[in-house]
């Protein structure tokens, strides 16, 4: 069996755990394939899918939408993307619903795959702050898309913010600061594990 980890820095695991590298472990016999990008926007992974597509793959699951959520929380983030993926406009909310759509119409069409869509994941850990909010947004809209495309839908959002509940959020996320850099920084310079940096 094939199974395609398609998404973007969050699916690629340089910066984060590496969620394709635990399936892979768990599922031996199965050829898992990370296919993620970092920092890709959905417009992008909705450009590469032929890739995806000519490797005839089995299962594909899709988590991507991070970076159009961000790109809606402050214009430094939205340019910074625009320019890193010369992209004509901001993502948004609608583009990402149809780019989400088209992802899962081409997977259907043009495999034999089961294809199963993950909501973004939280973004930060104050569930009363706008990005936790829009993520929710950005969730819905991958739930509908689920649903009118008739594939599975994984609740990555909805169980992070179940488990955030009760908390008490630690570093307040700020979309225009330079905590993932400085996190990239001590990971793979200093030598610092994920956990003890956040």
């Amino acid at each position: 069996m094939k199974l395609i980890c398609l998404g973007d820095s969050i699916t690629r695991g340089q910066v984060s755990v590496d969620y394709v590298a635990m399936l892979r472990d768990r599922l031996p016999g199965t050829d898992v394939i990370n296919a993620g990008v970092n920092h890709e926007p959905s417009s992008k992974l909705l450009d590469r899918l032929d890739d995806v597509i000519a490797r005839d793959p089995d299962v594909v699951t899709v988590l991507i939408g991070t970076n159009d959520a961000n790109a809606t929380l402050s214009e430094p983030r939205a340019r910074a993307l625009r320019k890193r993926w010369k992209l004509r406009e901001t993502p948004t909310a609608a583009g990402y619903a149809a780019n989400l759509a088209a992802v899962a119409k081409r997977l259907q069409d043009e495999t034999m795959a089961r294809v199963a869509l993950l909501s973004p994941p939280v973004i930060g850990e104050d569930l009363d702050s706008l990005p936790v909010r829009r993520s929710a947004e950005f969730a819905a809209i991958a739930r509908k898309v689920a649903a009118d495309q008739g594939v599975t839908y994984l609740p990555l959002n909805e169980r992070m913010t179940a488990d955030l509940a009760g908390t008490t959020p630690g570093t307040r996320y700020r979309p225009d600061s330079r905590q993932a850099r400085t996190a990239a920084i001590q990971h793979f310079l200093l030598g610092r594990g994920l956990d003890a940096i956040s």
